[in-house]
This record gives structure tokens, C-alpha cells and sequence, in this order.
């Protein structure tokens, strides 16, 4: 994918959230490449054309073994994510001041 390919293909808003949710920790490739079309190797090309080179040196450094950034590899039993403290919360077992 070349960048004159980006610039045709998404506008402004669909190219900031493609960044948004390639960052996330919890929105799988699987999502972006639902929404946008791009598979992982694109992502990690749209990375490259849309980012400073720092950036996508931090970014990929930090993505590559995350297991949540894949629905296969993800490791839960509820889907959804709850705070560890949800429990005690609703229970009512917060100290009051």
C-alpha cells in the first residue's frame, strides 16, 4: 500500500481512527481489518506511511507478542473486561469517609 493509496482510500477521520485503534491494546487486528479492510501487514504498513519513525518503532515494539492484539491468541473466560475490583464495589464493601 503506497501513501498516495492511504490519502484515496480513508479520509482525515478514518485514518485517525485506524491510528486509535491500531494503539489500543484491546481492539484486535481482527476488528480494524472488519472496519477498514486492511489485514495485520497492511496495518503495520499504515503504521509506517502514518507515523514519525519513532513512533512506529515504539508502537511495533510494543505490539509485537501482545497476545490481545489477536482474537485467537486471547485468553479469557468473560469476554468483556472487568476491573479485579468490580466485585468488592458492588458489594458494597468500599470504606466510606
Amino acid at each position: 500500500m503506497k501513501s498516495a493509496d492511504v490519502a484515496n482510500k480513508f479520509s482525515e477521520e478514518d485514518i485517525d481512527r485506524i491510528i486509535q485503534m491500531a494503539w489500543e491494546d484491546r481492539t484486535p487486528f481482527e476488528a480494524i481489518e472488519f472496519q477498514f479492510g486492511l489485514k495485520e501487514k497492511e496495518v503495520i504498513e499504515f503504521m509506517r506511511l502514518n507515523s514519525k519513525e519513532s513512533s512506529f518503532r515504539m508502537w511495533r515494539k510494543r505490539m509485537t507478542g501482545r497476545g490481545t492484539k489477536h482474537l485467537q491468541k486471547r485468553v479469557a473466560v468473560d469476554p468483556r473486561f472487568k476491573c479485579t475490583l468490580q466485585r468488592s464495589i458492588s458489594m458494597n464493601k468500599i470504606s466510606k469517609r
